[in-house]
């Protein structure tokens, strides 16, 4: 298969090629493989490669699924693969034993007949907004070599940016996945919480977080949602799959849609960067001229102190990681072993109380009902995804931080929207519907109430249809090796 006609293909597409018999899987994973080695030495957004087990698969029969024979990458945290460490970007799990069975979204993207063939770069428990680990380097950005590509699925990003994959694996605790989707120019969907099992692990950082994928065309999440979305026995949330499928529901018409338009930063008081904010205007008007009922609003919600109570849960789930590690090998964890952020947060949560994570929790549930009520007055809410265009590598490392404070007011003016869709359970989206003066992406975020993919879908096939973004690529004189 000829670089060019892959390059064009989403994974859908990819998958009807295949089931046609016009080009084979093989033919397929050679030319994902030779764009790897193409732009993979100077990415570095896969860090484990396994051809060998991925060309076994196709010879040993792919399951018939709807994604059959689609090359895809699996997100190095939050997943067991059997076979294969899972070492979430950090140095303590790098000799970690390979897994001894698969995850069940692994399972479920085995039956769907997708052919996975490496793990992509991601920072040290997935602690970060970029990609920049000691354990495993820096994952760089297709479009700009010197900025970030986003975190924590910054390799993902990369990969299907470059055009390694149509699509990857990712998953979103606080805005990972639309986070790099804004940075490199990429459709990415934070499902509910509940949505995608995490069975046979516990619902991560307490159900903050959520695995699903990083696309460039909104089709492909969908695909990959419906693949991914069927529940296990035990699973502590839980919402049914949908009636009608969700790859159905991109190109129908999403109707009338009542937007609530949020034209600033809910989670910093920094200034938002112009060239942002100017992007975001520009979207709500796009979606007049869509037809939708576009009202500005202001989201009455607590979201500095939501902030400070819900990383203190996120702190006691660090501080619990770390003992876990520390006593399945016989001694602690030392500070010379993580990186700066992650020592800093585990050690706050091991000073705070029960008393603490109780209050946490309860300014939780009640800044969640401050957003439900949002959905009431509105269909979807409109606003930044991040607060500035992507960083340039370093501006916001993660090794080693003199000034705690300053760290998180930096880190909350890039990424001052998306922790509190996560911290509510909604689903939301970051849809790539600008770009900088310099040409970096910007990307857009839309929310809905939980269990409403199937509208975001809708609106996002129509945004896809008004203002196309999928053909749009990096100039590979920029980073092929």
């Amino acid at each position: 298969m000829r670089q060019d006609e892959y390059q064009k293909q989403d994974a859908v597409g990819l998958a009807e090629l295949i089931r046609n018999r016009d080009v084979s899987a093989d033919e397929v994973l050679d030319a994902a493989v030779a764009r790897l080695d193409q732009v993979n030495g100077t990415l570095n957004a896969v860090i484990d490669r396994f051809e060998d087990e991925a060309r076994q698969a196709i010879k040993d029969g792919l399951p018939d699924g709807p994604l059959m024979g689609v090359p895809y990458l699996i997100k190095d945290i939050g997943v067991w693969m059997k076979g294969h460490t899972t070492a979430a970007g950090a140095r303590i799990f790098k000799q970690s034993p390979p897994a001894a069975m698969d995850s069940e979204l692994i399972a479920a993207y085995r039956r769907a007949g997708l052919v996975m063939f490496g793990k992509t770069n991601t920072p040290e428990l997935g602690a970060a907004a970029t990609t920049e680990s000691p354990a495993f380097g820096i994952a760089r950005n297709p479009w700009d070599l010197n900025r970030t590509c986003g975190g924590s699925s910054g390799g993902t990003a990369s990969a299907v940016a470059a055009g390694v994959v149509p699509a990857a694996h990712g998953s979103d605790g606080g805005g990972s996945i639309r986070i790099p989707a804004s940075c490199c120019g990429l459709f990415g969907l934070k499902p509910s919480r509940g949505r995608v099992s995490s069975a046979p692990l516990g619902d991560s950082w307490n159900g903050f977080a959520v695995n699903h994928a990083l696309t460039r065309t909104v089709r492909d999440s969908a695909a990959l949602l419906d693949v991914s979305c069927q529940n296990v026995s035990g699973d502590n949330n839980f919402l049914a799959p949908p009636a009608t499928p969700f790859v159905r529901e991109v190109g129908r018409d999403p109707g009338k849609l009542r937007i609530g338009y949020v034209p600033g930063m809910l989670m910093s008081a920094l200034p938002m960067d112009p060239e942002v904010g100017a992007v975001v205007a520009d979207t709500a008007r796009l979606c007049v001229s869509l037809g939708h009922n576009v009202e500005e609003t202001k989201i009455e919600a607590d979201f500095f102190g939501v902030r400070t109570k819900a990383n203190n849960i996120l702190s006691t789930n660090m501080a619990q990681l770390l003992n876990v590690v520390g006593a399945a090998r016989g001694r602690p964890v030392t500070e010379e072993e993580v990186e700066g952020v992650v020592w800093i947060v585990a050690q706050d949560g091991l000073k705070l109380s029960g008393v603490e994570v109780a209050e946490a929790f309860a300014a939780v549930y009640q800044f969640n009902r401050a957003i439900g009520a949002m959905f009431d007055q509105f269909d979807v809410l409109l606003m930044a995804t991040l607060g500035q265009i992507p960083l340039k590598v370093g501006d916001l490392s993660i090794t080693r931080i003199d000034d705690k404070d300053a760290y998180t007011e930096a880190l909350y003016r890039f990424i001052p929207n998306t922790q509190p869709f996560n911290i509510s359970g909604a689903t939301a989206m970051s849809v790539p519907l600008g770009w900088s003066k310099d040409g970096l992406p910007i990307g857009i975020q839309f929310a809905a109430r939980s269990g409403n993919e199937a509208l975001l879908f809708r609106l996002a096939g129509q945004l896809e249809q008004g203002r196309p973004w999928a053909q749009r690529r990096p100039d590979d004189r920029a980073f092929a090796s």
